[in-house]
């Protein structure tokens, strides 16, 4: 296990990069504690992919520098840096038993065989693999061949870093549902740093401790769920994680607080405008917001019953604004007042959170 700092790292797949778009990677600062669950969360294209193989070694970054332990690995090939990775698809070798399977990154590294077969039986214990060790491998299930996948990467104990690479993608969504709870508590039992690389926000906050999150080549924000959801300090977090997202209304500042179409909104702490800032916009999540007898006036658009809330589309003016109520509260027919959460709404300049 090791601590991983990415020390001011670049990545460009163009030879001459000029301006800051030629960057798949614009410039990181990362620290990944040791033994810490992270999750590197973002759409697709983003560079989540880029940066597992600037870590796994697989790709050398144009610029900064990759430590492990605070040694610097940058031009350390992969097979030298000793992580173990899952990736998307589960890679097995279908002739071999599921035993011989697990088994065979502790025999490529001459384990005693004593050894291997204590190794191989606690991790197909951890796996539920136990009655199935003797079969071969090509007769299991996706699943079944995930988890050997999973195995593999867990099954050797001198390892950096264990990486996911989106593992669950070709899985039913139940048992989606019961590996992710699995390898919750394989973390806890191994206390290995982990890696885990998705773009499904549900994937990333139940596994990890600590979610990183990605958008157009950077790190925009990295927290626990909770920092995430309550604080994003870009509005690319605010809008990518929550069903419904964040809300977004153009604003200004007056006299420290939010100003939207004359609707003054007090703050937890009175905010100035930035020099040079252009875009102002005030954030709010629709978990933050309730009717009330004052406040912002609006016009109710639409009501969606989603079992225990309801998800409620309400507009001032032209702009559409969305809250989550509980369903023991009444909604108004037509129009209403809301009123924010003032400890929970943020402003935003050109896309990042003032403090």
């Amino acid at each position: 296990m090791a601590k991983i700092t990415l020390d001011q790292v670049r990545h460009s797949y163009i030879s001459n990069p000029s301006k800051a778009e030629d960057y798949a990677l614009k410039q990181l600062d990362v620290e990944w504690s040791d033994g810490g669950a992270y999750a590197l969360l973002g759409p697709s294209g983003c560079g989540k992919t880029t940066l597992l193989n600037v870590i796994s070694g697989l790709l050398q970054p144009s610029e900064g520098r990759v430590l492990f332990d605070d040694r610097d690995v940058t031009d350390v090939p992969s097979d030298k840096r000793d992580i173990a990775q899952v990736f998307q698809f589960p890679v097995v070798y279908d002739t071999m038993s599921v035993y011989d399977n697990l088994a065979f990154p502790l025999r490529n590294r001459g384990v005693p065989e004593a050894q291997v077969k204590q190794r191989v039986r606690e991790i197909a214990a951890m796996l539920d693999l136990e009655g199935v060790l003797g079969n071969r491998a090509s007769g299991l299930t996706a699943d079944g061949k995930q988890k050997i996948s999973l195995g593999r990467g867990l099954v050797r104990s001198d390892v950096n870093v264990i990486m996911f690479d989106e593992p669950l993608t070709v899985i039913d969504p139940h048992l989606k549902w019961l590996l992710r709870s699995k390898l919750k508590e394989l973390h806890q039992e191994v206390r290995a740093t982990m890696i885990y690389v998705t773009h499904d926000q549900t994937e990333a906050l139940t596994f990890a401790d600590n979610v990183v999150v990605m958008h157009d080549g950077q790190v925009v924000q990295i927290g626990t769920p909770v920092e995430l959801f309550e604080k994003p300090k870009h509005t690319f977090v605010g809008h990518f994680i929550g069903s419904p997202g964040m809300n977004l209304l153009p604003c200004t500042i007056d006299q420290g607080a939010a100003s939207f179409h004359g609707h003054r909104f007090e703050l937890a702490q009175p905010l100035q405008t930035p020099p040079g800032a252009g875009r102002l916009e005030l954030g709010i999540r629709p978990e933050f917001m309730h009717f009330a007898d004052d406040g912002l006036p609006v016009d109710i658009v639409k009501v969606d019953d989603v079992g225990r809330y309801r998800i409620v589309e309400v507009k001032h003016r032209e702009q559409s604004i969305k809250l989550v109520s509980p369903e023991s509260v009444p909604v108004p027919e037509t129009n209403g007042y809301l009123a924010f959460d003032r400890s929970k709404t943020n402003v935003y300049a050109d896309g990042w959170i003032i403090t």
